[in-house]
C-alpha cells in the first residue's frame, strides 16, 4: 500500500519538467516534490512529447531553448494533438522579451515565467494553473450566442454565420470572457486576471496584441470588440 508521501503526490498530481540544464531541472523537481507533487524530468523536447502522448500529465513545465526540438515546437505538437492538448503548460525560459512571451501565449501556454525565477513564485504559479485547470469545468459550458457569433466553450469552437473560426487558446478565452458580458467594459488587468489568474505577470501590450489578432480572425465580426480609450475593451451589446 502507498505511504503518506505517495498518497499526497497522487492527490496533487504529476508534473512533467523539461529543461536541458540538469541543475535547474533537479532544483525544480526537488522543490515540487517537497510540495507533494510527483515529478518527471526530461532534457529534450522529444522525450517530453513521447511521455505526454503515452501517459499524459497534470502539468508541463517547459523550457524554450532545448537541443533538437525546441520548446515552441514542443508546444505546437502538444496543442495540435487531441491526446495532449488539454495538458496545461507553463513556459519557464530565459527568453523574456515581450515577443517571446506573446509567441508562447498565442501557441496555448497557460503561463510564462522568466529565468532567473523565485521558487516560491514558480510553486504559486503551478498551484494556480492546476487549480484553474481542475475548476475549469462545465459551469459556463453552455453556448454563447451574441450577434452572429456562436461560441461553444465545451468544444472550444467559434462560428461566425455558421463558418468556423480558428483561434488560439488565449484568443478563445478572451473572446469568451468579453462575449459572456456584452456591454461591460473590462480593463486589461481584469482580462488578464479572468483568463489566467491574478498572479499572472504580463504587459498591457500583450492584451492589445491578442485583441488585434482576434479582430483579424473575426473579420467583419471584429467590430464587436470595442476599444474604450484609457480603460480597456468591451464586447458590443
Amino acid at each position: 500500500m502507498p505511504g503518506d508521501i505517495e498518497r499526497q503526490e497522487m492527490a496533487k498530481g504529476n508534473i512533467l519538467i523539461v529543461d536541458d540544464e540538469e541543475n535547474i531541472l533537479e532544483l525544480i523537481r526537488y522543490n515540487l516534490r517537497k510540495e507533494g507533487y510527483r515529478t518527471e524530468g526530461f532534457t529534450t523536447g522529444e522525450e517530453a512529447v513521447k511521455k505526454a502522448r503515452a501517459d499524459g500529465g497534470d502539468l508541463l513545465l517547459l523550457d524554450l531553448m532545448l537541443p533538437g526540438l525546441d520548446g515552441l515546437e514542443v508546444l505546437k505538437i502538444l496543442k495540435s494533438d487531441h491526446r495532449t492538448q488539454a495538458i496545461p503548460v507553463i513556459i519557464v525560459s530565459a527568453k523574456g522579451e515581450e515577443s517571446d512571451i506573446v509567441a508562447g501565449l498565442e501557441l496555448g501556454a497557460d503561463d510564462y515565467i522568466t529565468k532567473p525565477f523565485s521558487l516560491k513564485i514558480l510553486t504559486a504559479r503551478v498551484r494556480s494553473v492546476l487549480r484553474r485547470n481542475k475548476g475549469a469545468a462545465p459551469a459556463s459550458e453552455e453556448l454563447v450566442r451574441v450577434h452572429d457569433l456562436v461560441i461553444d466553450p465545451a468544444r472550444h469552437e467559434v462560428k461566425h454565420k455558421n463558418k468556423p473560426i480558428e483561434l488560439t487558446a488565449t484568443e478563445f478565452r478572451i473572446l469568451l470572457h468579453l462575449a459572456q458580458k456584452p456591454g461591460r467594459v473590462f480593463t486589461r488587468n481584469q482580462i488578464i486576471n479572468a483568463v489566467r489568474g491574478e498572479n499572472y505577470i504580463v504587459t498591457d501590450r500583450t492584451v492589445d496584441v491578442q485583441i488585434t489578432g482576434l479582430r483579424k480572425k473575426l473579420k467583419t465580426a471584429g467590430e464587436y470588440l470595442e476599444t474604450i480609450r484609457g480603460v480597456g475593451y468591451r464586447f458590443k451589446d
